[in-house]
């Protein structure tokens, strides 16, 4: 019994994390983006990758920045959020 509830909770967390479609960072590449946003002036606080892009969440004089970062690591889109 406590194997069927094992593997019925690693395929429930497995098809989550599938699910939500987040994609793994490298970490030389999340110190890449980071110290490139940093010199910018931004306190990155989180890196994660999803739907091709990477999204840096990042605060700046006060105020939380979503920023989308593409495969050469360039700013292709920054947004505030709310």
């Amino acid at each position: 019994m406590t194997r069927i509830i094992a593997l019925a909770l690693a395929v429930t967390i497995g098809g989550i994390a599938q699910a939500s479609g987040y994609e793994k960072v490298d970490p030389a590449q999340a110190e890449e983006i980071k110290a490139m946003l940093t010199k910018q002036g931004y306190d990155v606080r989180r890196i994660k990758a999803e739907d091709g892009l990477y999204e840096a969440y990042a605060m700046k004089d006060g105020e939380r920045f979503e920023i989308y970062l593409n495969d050469n690591i360039e700013i292709v889109r920054t947004k505030m959020d709310d």
